[in-house]
């Protein structure tokens, strides 16, 4: 017979950095730390939104090496040549 009990890592008390908290949520679950939440009236506000688009895997490449030689994302890569050919 399994058991159901699942061993849940201890909430830290704070993380040093952004990256360590996101690191932290990426492999945990915040429903697995519902005793520790409180309510909020909070508003997130959106003011941005990003999109995916496919690409085929040649032309990925390519952007791959361009963002490598500039040291840039594939992302600022896209992102500046798609506002440079639709201005």
């Amino acid at each position: 017979m399994k058991s159901t009990d699942k061993r849940i890592d201890p909430l830290p008390d704070s993380f040093e950095t952004e990256e360590q908290a996101g690191e932290f949520w990426d492999t945990h679950s915040t429903m697995d730390y519902q005793e520790y939440l409180q309510p909020t009236d909070d508003t997130i506000e959106i003011s941005e939104r990003v999109f995916e688009v496919q690409v085929a895997e040649d032309v990925f490449k390519k952007l791959q090496q361009e963002a490598a030689s500039l040291d840039q994302s594939v992302p600022k890569i896209v992102d500046k040549i798609l506002r440079k050919e639709l201005a």
